[in-house]
């Protein structure tokens, strides 16, 4: 019987230092998300959360992915997300424009260093203008301003600044705690860590929601809620057995890597496999398509109040349908993920260019040239592998519409999340970190033994 070295997790000191370190920064992020921005009417935010709406449902999923920042309206309101969106746009950049290209290529490791630093800095203009679409969509989303006298005019011009700033500089100040934890922490986890924080404070609350009668509303049996937290229960759980499925599944392409000399021999060539991933895009595509699917009701917001009544009219239409108001919001949802897992990853696979890298390796696929031929072949092939992978995420993202459809869920239906987007971060979090801890342990020695009886 084999003796895992897991027992070794809290005795070796190193480690241990980094768990504990990681734990800390995790706690400190987790008490400054209750830090509330100056001025905001937290009763206007609740309401919409409990109005059973789209809007309150979209505004539910935006409150659980962020760890109850959103309801609380804090500094961390935004989370780690602006950095996200600034890393997905400077890496769909880097195919289009041919200079960042070549810089990438000429010398990976400074061009590396040169994709964090811009993404940090392109992470401050796309946090601030995040801050005034959150405030202003919120406000709509409620009929009444979330913070009174915002604006760019008059008097309102510092304290709105001001608001902005703090707002920027909580994001920032998430984004510096998540390198503290990937430097000194848990490495390379440090802001799926900080996502993952957040969704799991909430997940006990949102469940025990579920069991209060006055959550949905009149109108209600109290008896039913038994059956739907059992309903509940039984969707987290199918969705956590397909989720590992999907992120588990993979193609292994068959390739033959050249012998190796050995004094005055030569030896066979070698027998490999290149696994290509199902989901290799993970959660970026669900998040690249939210954030696309609120900018068209930002843009609309500003033009509520216009004179002209058809364009008032068309800005309250666009609204309504990108705010989480009607279904087309979800078909919108649903398509622009589906959609942007093929682009992403068509994205992601072209600048790992495998045909060059098994070239000049020597390495080669069966039956197919190597070169610009076996990069056609391999993005063939994670297409097709890529379309059962696309429609799950799809899938996982409607979740909430879909479920609340079949089940009378009244005001808790943000709480669906916990069954979809929401767990597939927690279920890759928990996988990743599994792996980067063993191998932590096998780093510094530690390895599984056979215990011999």
């Amino acid at each position: 019987m084999k003796r895992s070295a897991w027992r070794y997790l809290w005795t070796a000191r190193d480690i241990r230092r980094k768990l504990l370190i990681t734990l800390g920064l995790m706690i400190l992020y987790r008490l400054v998300s209750h830090v509330p921005v100056p001025g905001v009417d937290r009763a206007a935010i609740a309401g919409i959360l409990q109005s059973g709406s789209a809007a309150g449902t979209l505004v539910g999923i935006m409150d659980l992915l962020s760890g109850g920042t959103v309801s609380n309206f804090s500094v961390l309101a935004m989370g780690v997300y602006p950095y996200i969106t600034a890393q997905i746009i400077l890496q769909l950049l880097v195919p289009v424009i041919p200079a960042l290209q070549q810089r990438m290529e000429d010398d990976p490791r400074e061009g590396q260093k040169w994709m964090e630093k811009w993404t940090y800095i392109l992470a401050v203009p796309m946090a601030a203008l995040q801050a005034v679409s959150q405030i202003r969509i919120f406000g709509s989303f409620a009929g009444t301003p979330i913070i009174d006298n915002f604006g760019f005019s008059g008097a309102n011009i510092l304290p709105s600044l001001t608001i902005i700033v703090s707002m920027t500089a909580g994001t920032m100040f998430a984004i510096w705690l998540g390198e503290l934890i990937s430097e000194y922490g848990i490495r390379n986890q440090g802001l799926s860590l900080l996502i993952f924080t957040g969704i799991v404070t909430n997940i006990p609350q949102n469940f025990a929601r579920l069991l209060t009668p006055e959550a949905y509303g009149t109108g209600f049996n109290p008896n039913t809620r038994w059956w739907i937290f059992a309903a509940m229960i039984l969707i987290t759980i199918l969705t956590i057995a397909v989720i590992v499925y999907v992120q588990q599944g993979q193609r292994n392409v068959p390739v033959m890597y050249p012998g190796r000399r050995v004094g005055g021999r030569m030896s066979m060539p070698v027998k490999g496999t290149l696994p290509l991933r199902v989901n290799m895009a993970g959660m970026i595509p669900i998040i690249f398509a939210q954030s696309l699917l609120t900018l068209p009701a930002i843009i609309a917001s500003f033009f509520l109040t216009a004179q002209t009544p058809w364009v008032a009219s068309l800005a309250l239409n666009i609204q309504t349908i990108f705010g989480g108001s009607t279904g087309w919001y979800w078909l919108f949802y649903f398509l622009g993920v589906v959609g942007f897992t093929f682009f992403y990853t068509d994205v992601l696979f072209a600048q790992q260019n495998y045909g060059e890298n098994l070239k000049r390796a020597g390495a080669q696929i069966p039956g197919v040239s190597r070169g610009a031929p076996t990069q056609r072949y391999l993005t063939r092939v994670l297409r097709r592998i890529t379309f059962p992978g696309a429609v799950f995420l799809g899938v996982v993202a409607i979740t909430p519409f879909l479920v609340g459809l079949i089940l009378p869920l009244g005001n808790n239906s943000g709480t669906l999340l916990v069954s979809s987007s929401g767990l597939l971060i927690v279920v890759g979090v928990v996988r990743d970190t599994f792996f980067n801890i063993n191998a932590e342990l096998k780093l510094h020695g530690y390895e599984d033994t056979l215990l011999v009886r």
